[in-house]
């Protein structure tokens, strides 16, 4: 599954205290974790790559970078969730962060609404996937995105929860944020019985895919039901959860809700602290199994059961390991086959790629890297192993470049994307917005909870979640 097309072993053994343990979660204490120098250098770049590429203007993020691009508006979300970690960290100073903020938050409160086709940047508040990076308008004929949408306003909730100062910016800033989010139509797109569509065209209708199936879909449904203006029902969510039989499976590991790809298992995680709360799905399989089990959890095992599938290496791609996995929606080579020591393969361009899903041997740092939070020991000993194995080919003053294949070591044909690098294989040219963000934001949750923290006192999303069922932990503290 194509999130752009959508619519589309112990942490104590690297000195660190994992931010998912029940004791941390239980109390909710600020976690106190140090950091691998590495890790630290990982965060800080790949902040620097927001800072670099963020349109100080306006507030727009490129999809990628360098090769000249539109904006992303999860990517924008992305970005106005690393400003508040760049104060945290030292990086930025608040007034520059909460005027970068304001920035974006004018600016999208003020783009056109409509249902035209042209000339305007949403429609029944949501956005459309992609912006034009000059006009802020539609770019070309990209979808109307509830998912793109829910990623750009959980950046903007979040930043209203941090700018929580008496300071007049801070203060417009909540305002805008709120506003944003509360102008909103969610259940405009509720076409089939408790679905929320993925999107919508002004020229032919709402796409006729819907949030049916466990992926990165949740914040969707959360802000969605949790709308002081435009709420879905509750039954959104029993909706979701009544398919996941589909998708729970010990293949490759523990009983985990799969979703191949591992972003599926990192976004809505970005903004929720998942750790202790549980729906009823979870908690009838808690009582069953007499595990503890929540959707933190269930991350933790789905990165365990992609680090197995490298380590077993079915395909027999090149690189793979304990120390070398990550499997995601990235770049790739290209679309085409090639023989590879007598054996035909076959490569793809940008898509989502998992265990069994479109694997063609392209790794992508970031879902490890993204990781962290719910294996900070083992996600460090990747990051260590990258650079120690692939260098300067994969890791630059930006961070990770997006992704990489060491199977391709050498091509005839055309690359779609990036380049062969001698002792490397081929590698993308490029960085992406929403690759690059869970990173920055995903590390911070690890290191200090950031956005967790502030999330938790985040009142549209925790009537959502309470709508939608959830209890214990922090949302009953």
């Amino acid at each position: 599954m194509d999130r752009r097309r959508f619519l589309l072993a112990s942490t104590a053994a690297a000195g660190l205290i994992a931010v998912g343990s029940p004791a941390l979660a239980q109390t909710g204490r600020r976690a106190s974790v140090r950091v691998d120098p590495e890790v630290n250098e990982l965060q800080r770049r790949t902040f620097d790559w927001f800072v670099h590429v963020t349109d100080r203007a306006t507030g727009l993020t490129p999809d990628r970078w360098p090769t000249e691009s539109f904006c992303s508006v999860a990517a924008v979300g992305f970005a106005l969730a690393c400003w508040p970690v760049g104060v945290e960290r030292g990086w930025m100073t608040r007034a520059e962060a909460r005027e970068r903020t304001l920035i974006t938050l004018r600016y999208f409160a003020g783009l056109a609404q409509g249902p035209e086709a042209t000339g305007v940047s949403g429609y029944k508040g949501f956005f459309y996937h992609f912006l034009d990076m000059q006009t802020g308008h539609r770019f070309g004929t990209t979808e109307l995105s509830t998912v793109d949408t829910a990623l750009l306003l959980g950046g903007m909730l979040f930043s209203a929860r941090f700018f929580d100062g008496r300071h007049a910016e801070e203060v417009e800033i909540r305002r805008i944020a709120q506003s944003l989010y509360e102008r909103v139509e969610w259940d405009w797109a509720v076409i089939r019985p408790n679905r929320i569509s993925m999107g919508w065209h002004p020229e032919t209708g709402h796409i006729p895919h819907d949030w049916n199936v466990y992926n990165e879909g949740m914040l969707v449904l959360l802000l969605a039901i949790g709308s002081p203006t435009h709420p879905v029902p509750a039954g959104v969510w029993d909706e979701w959860v009544h398919v996941y039989e589909r998708s729970w499976t010990d293949r490759w590991g523990e009983w985990h809700l799969q979703f191949a790809p591992l972003f599926g298992h990192q976004y809505s995680h970005m903004f929720i602290d998942f750790r202790g709360i549980r729906d009823a799905w979870m908690r009838g399989q808690s009582a069953m199994t007499g595990e503890q089990l929540d959707y933190f959890e269930n991350s933790r095992r789905a990165v365990h059961a992609q680090r197995k599938y490298a380590v077993d290496n079915p395909g027999g791609w090149d690189g793979y390991s304990a120390d070398v996995w990550g499997l995601t929606a990235c770049d790739g080579p290209g679309d085409f086959k090639q023989v590879i020591d007598a054996r035909e393969r076959e490569f793809f361009s940008y898509s989502a790629r998992g265990p069994g899903d479109r694997d063609d041997g392209t790794i992508a740092p970031t879902a490890a890297m993204a990781s962290y939070p719910f294996e900070p020991a083992i996600v460090t000993s990747t990051l260590k192993a990258m650079k120690a194995r692939y260098g300067a080919g994969i890791y630059t003053q930006w961070g990770f470049l997006d992704s990489f294949n060491p199977t391709l070591t050498e091509r005839e044909g055309r690359l779609q994307h990036g380049r062969i690098v001698p002792g490397v294989g081929w590698v993308d040219g490029d960085y992406l917005g929403i690759d690059q963000g869970p990173i920055v934001v995903m590390i911070e949750n690890g290191r200090s909870e950031l956005v967790w923290r502030y999330m938790h006192g985040e009142p549209n999303l925790k009537r959502g979640l309470q709508r939608a069922g959830f209890t214990g932990g922090w949302l009953d503290a």
